[in-house]
């Protein structure tokens, strides 16, 4: 059993971003779950867990539902921090529309942060923090929007962002406080090699910004740095 005080749930843990999220809340002392679609034990993931007694792997694929209730049941602990970090950029453009991974793009982008949100509320009750923290993209800001294109990504993420302001509202009676993180332009297998900034300078901030949300600051749309990004 592991005697950390804080325990956090972290979804598409196994690369980039989550499996950062993954490693600072690890050397922090926080009992981390790290969730991802699909087991490899030769993978990334895996060799940090081995650094760690605090990590424990599961599975878990937030496109599908079922899985995410499932996995609900059988976790009894409390939950302190859940982060919505899966997520997909699916290419698009005027010329260029896939309506089938249009509707794809909000399951997984939008509909299974909510999913998720509802799933573990009774866990994140139970926790001290009461913290949900959501993943998504200055790309998903209107008010920012003046390169067009992006249809199936930004709208999408447009959407996660209207969630989790509603959720906020929503969630505030039970204390919870919510967070919506713009992690910068990072280089990652998503973000592509000409990001600006590294995996690890982007999760640090927005981990930095986890630990400052309170309920005073709940629905907010902040960058990795702290900027508040207009919707």
């Amino acid at each position: 059993m592991s005697n950390n005080k804080y325990t956090v749930l972290i979804t598409g843990a196994n690369r980039g971003l989550g499996l950062e999220f993954v490693k600072q809340y690890a050397l922090d002392n926080y009992e981390v779950i790290a969730c991802t679609r699909k087991i490899n034990k030769k993978d990334a993931l895996h060799r940090l867990q081995a650094s760690f007694e605090n990590i424990s792997i599961h599975t878990l694929d937030v496109e599908n539902f079922l899985s995410i209730d499932q996995f609900a049941k059988t976790l009894t602990k409390p939950i302190d921090i859940l982060i919505n970090n899966a997520g997909l950029y699916p290419n698009s453009s005027f010329d260029d529309i896939n309506y089938e991974a249009w509707l794809n793009a909000f399951k997984i982008n939008t509909l299974a942060a909510f999913k998720m949100t509802k799933a573990f509320l009774p866990h994140l009750k139970k926790g001290e923090l009461k913290k949900i923290a959501s993943l998504t993209s200055k790309m998903g800001s209107i008010d920012d929007n003046s390169g067009g294109g992006a249809y199936l990504y930004r709208s999408s993420k447009t959407a996660l962002n209207m969630v989790m302001k509603s959720l906020s509202i929503d969630l505030k009676p039970h204390d919870m406080s919510l967070i919506t993180l713009h992690p910068g332009w990072v280089r990652t297998d998503m973000g592509g090699p000409n990001g600006l900034i590294d995996v690890d300078e982007s999760v640090t901030g927005m981990k930095r910004q986890i630990g400052k949300l309170s309920i005073k600051t709940t629905g907010q749309f902040i960058a990795y740095d702290g900027k508040k990004i207009p919707w």
